[in-house]
């Protein structure tokens, strides 16, 4: 082996940090300023412009909360494929994930059902600036939702196989850092869009 050759070998080896777990955390703060810049933005357009409280009443705040319980409720679970992981509980491990995954999915159908209210009502992101900052914000955060779905959904058709969990079990905590980040952004967006 050349000596540049050993050199690099030596360097992965002793890195601290594993790149998968690298890469999740870059992604994750690349994410966080877009939602920063989104959310910044949003606070200067309200705190400069007037009646945007008089829009927030067309939200449900019942069901922006239950949205939020659930969020915080898959996060609970998220935790739990984790911990099923390090214990090697095979069958809690897809449980909480196949729960995981179905709380996912209830928010996104609330969110649908809220997005259909609204433009029956002709509340749509060309009426007036904050629909457009609503339907912009919750809808990049329902798309990172169903994108953590789609990863969770991955890991559990993985996890499924007869030694999966033991060979495709690490890839909970990827996927947690990144279900955890979606519901912390949501934990922003509530009080701004639901509570004014």
């Amino acid at each position: 082996m050349s000596t540049a050759a050993h050199a690099s070998a030596g360097a992965a080896e002793s890195t601290p940090f594993p790149s998968a777990k690298l890469g999740i955390w870059w992604f994750l703060a690349s994410e966080i300023m877009v939602f920063g810049g989104l959310i910044v933005s949003y606070l200067l357009f309200r705190m400069a412009g007037p009646g945007w409280s008089a829009e927030l009443h067309h939200n449900s705040t019942l069901l922006g909360t239950v949205n939020t319980l659930i969020l915080l409720t898959s996060s609970f679970t998220m935790v739990e494929v984790h911990r099923a992981h390090g214990r090697g509980e095979e069958a809690k491990f897809r449980l909480h994930l196949a729960l995981t995954i179905l709380l996912g999915l209830v928010f996104l159908a609330i969110k649908g059902a809220e997005y259909t209210a609204h433009i029956r009502e002709g509340l749509v992101p060309a009426k007036s600036m904050f629909w457009a900052f609503y339907f912009g914000m919750t809808g990049l955060h329902g798309l990172h939702v169903l994108g953590g779905i789609v990863a969770n959904a991955c890991l559990y058709a993985v996890a499924a196989r007869p030694g999966g969990v033991a060979r495709y079990g690490h890839r909970a905590e990827m996927n947690g850092l990144y279900w955890h980040f979606v519901d912390v952004v949501w934990i922003f967006l509530f009080p701004l869009l639901y509570l004014g």
